[in-house]
């Protein structure tokens, strides 16, 4: 029987443990406090994970390979919440772009005139393009981080350039 049809076996493969969202080297890990209450609630989660795999007995190479990945996912998460700078809300100026910020754009030139966007800036682990929420260290974060209510920014979108118009700026605390 040739070798190419039966299982090799694979158990001495290191596992793959999934890295955490890129934080650029240098850069503090701000969060906002729902972020941090996210990365606790995670923590929990993967710690009841790994209670789970260690009670089971089935299959040893499975569950030590489980073990090693939970393992690794707890240990970065563990880096990530100790390094956590927690970034209030509530105390970043009201007409200002800063970390937090649910900010309203609205095209002036360059794209679709009178397109808006709107989106939060967040941590790095919180950032979510389904729930408009967007990494502060994100190219369109940047661009407009310290723009002020009603002042025009570039934004560079690949090979194009768009302005827009900051018309909204919001601290919404939840």
């Amino acid at each position: 029987m040739s070798r190419a049809f039966t299982k090799e076996d694979d158990s001495l493969e290191a596992p793959i443990i999934p890295p955490r969202p890129a934080l650029p080297p240098g850069s503090p890990n701000y969060v906002t406090p729902t972020g941090l209450e996210q990365l606790r609630a995670e923590l929990v989660e993967l710690e009841a994970e790994r209670t789970i795999a260690e009670a089971n007995r089935e299959n040893d190479a499975d569950r030590t390979r489980l073990l090693t990945v939970l393992n690794g996912r707890i240990s970065a998460l563990n880096a990530r919440i100790a390094s956590a700078k927690v970034v209030d809300p509530r105390g970043q100026p009201a007409k200002e772009v800063r970390f937090g910020a649910t900010v309203t754009l609205v095209t002036k030139s360059g794209g679709k005139p009178g397109m808006k966007r709107q989106f939060t800036i967040v941590g790095v682990d919180e950032a979510s393009v389904a729930e408009g929420k967007v990494a502060f260290v994100a190219p369109i974060a940047r661009a407009v981080q310290g723009a002020k209510l009603g002042k025009t920014v570039t934004l560079r979108l690949g090979p194009k350039e768009e302005v827009v118009e900051v018309t909204n700026i919001t601290y919404d605390v939840a």
